[in-house]
């Protein structure tokens, strides 16, 4: 195969067979292939796209470049959850105990922050002493006797994926619907669990702007799963606005902390026991055919009210090597060491907070890192105290700023003041979940 042949071929829109798909993920990985070629390549598939055959070889070339996950030693059924990223984004802190303590298993793998998103991995690490890195045996050990383990990204998982999305970041190639879909993917089948839950955001903080294009890469990426023999269930949740009042490392996991002692804000706590929820029924109808997902949701709920699900995540931070003390008692938390109020300057109703400004806002002080060797101030964040739908008058707080460096503070509230958007009419409320994906089809909430 000449990989200028196949660059000709999607160059017209034509489709690759399957030898020619795992001959090109190879090649690339071993470096016989260079990137000017894979660029070629990329955006060849950026204007023809890839008709699904061609995107489930893809999808399971890419998934097989490194090692794949063996979670049979793992007891039960493994249910996945994966989110296209966003700000403030910190469901799988209270996913993971609330459907540990439902009594099925989470094993997980998540990553890092870049840009104006934040990383499950950057998060955890805020918490003193907890390690992301551990011996496998260690992983399988704690999902199996305290029911979960949230842990980083092997380095030799996907590394297809990993060389052609730093590739793509660099050509403007990362918005592709297709290889977005392939690059979460192939991640997701490599890390070995059996059944697969998508949280696809949507709006202004996520890669999916419009619903169309959310419920779109959903598809692909259900269609994809299905594919490989996974069952995969999509939801499209609303990234226009961050969840919960809190962006920052430390912040997000103090909020999650008050949202499994029954202290969590509505908008964060209704999408955590959705997304539980959907986990819950895709492991246990194995088991129990007649169970509904109101029943899942039902003990996703208990979870939370009977204080098992504040277990389960003190449970793991103590398995990991994590101060348990932070989690009994939050305001043993570093605190930045400056705090800045930025107060409306005019009255009417937040009609937008743009979730993107907001995460850049969140950089600028220290929370995310703009290279992936920048450091974080896990202290570092924002507390937004009026959000989207909120009345405000001259005067009220609309965010607080948090960070070791004062000297960002100007720009930081340069950037929030632009994220606010404030009218004279108060904005129709939008639903927290847009719509769900499954092979069956698509199902639309509030449209």
């Amino acid at each position: 195969m000449r990989m200028f042949d196949v660059i000709e071929k999607k160059k017209h829109g034509k489709a690759m067979t399957k030898e020619e798909i795992q001959e090109m993920i190879q090649g690339y990985v071993a470096g016989s292939i260079p990137d000017y070629q894979m660029a070629a390549w990329a955006m060849a598939v950026y204007f023809a796209g890839l008709t699904d055959a061609e995107l489930g070889e893809l999808t399971l070339a890419m998934a097989d470049s490194g090692e794949r996950m063996d979670l049979s030693g793992i007891a039960g059924i493994k249910v996945d959850k994966h989110s296209t990223g966003g700000v403030g984004d910190k469901t799988t802190l209270a996913i993971a105990p609330i459907v540990a303590a439902c009594g099925e298993k989470v094993a997980k793998m998540s990553g890092r922050g870049l840009g104006h998103t934040g990383g499950t991995i950057d998060k955890l690490e805020s918490i003193p002493g907890y390690q992301t890195e551990i011996p496998l045996e260690d992983f399988f050990k704690n999902v199996n006797t305290n029911g979960l383990s949230v842990v980083g990204q092997s380095a030799n998982l996907a590394p297809a994926d990993k060389k052609l999305y730093a590739l793509r970041d660099v050509t403007n190639t990362v918005d592709s619907i297709p290889l977005i879909a392939a690059s979460v993917m192939s991640k997701k089948l490599a890390a070995g669990s059996d059944k697969i839950v998508l949280d696809v955001t949507c709006g202004s903080g996520a890669f999916m702007k419009c619903k169309e294009d959310a419920v779109t890469l959903a598809e692909k990426m259900v269609a994809i799963g299905e594919h490989a023999g996974k069952e995969t269930v999509a939801l499209i949740t609303n990234m226009d606005t961050p969840l919960g009042e809190n962006i920052g490392n430390a912040m997000e996991v103090a909020e999650i902390v008050a949202l499994l002692n029954g202290k969590g804000k509505e908008d964060l706590y209704a999408v955590c026991i959705y997304l539980a929820k959907t986990m819950l029924y895709l492991a246990k109808k194995e088991k129990n055919p007649q169970i509904t997902e109101d029943d899942c949701e039902k003990m996703a709920i208990e979870a939370v009210e009977n204080g098992s699900a504040l277990n389960k995540l003190k449970q793991m931070v103590a398995a990991q090597g994590g101060d348990v003390s932070v989690i009994t008692d939050p305001s043993k938390w570093k605190k930045a060491q400056y705090a800045y109020e930025v107060v409306a300057q005019e009255s009417g109703y937040v009609t937008h907070t743009d979730a993107m400004q907001l995460g850049i806002a969140s950089m600028v002080l220290g929370a995310g890192r703009e290279k992936k060797e920048d450091s974080i101030d896990f202290a570092a964040g924002i507390q937004l105290l009026k959000k989207t739908g909120d009345a405000v008058t001259v005067g009220d707080t609309l965010a607080v700023l948090y960070t070791e460096k004062y000297d960002t503070v100007v720009d930081a509230e340069k950037i929030l003041r632009e994220a606010y958007t404030i009218k004279k009419e108060k904005p129709a409320p939008e639903p927290l979940i847009l719509a769900k994906v499954t092979k069956d089809g698509v199902q639309w909430f509030g449209k």
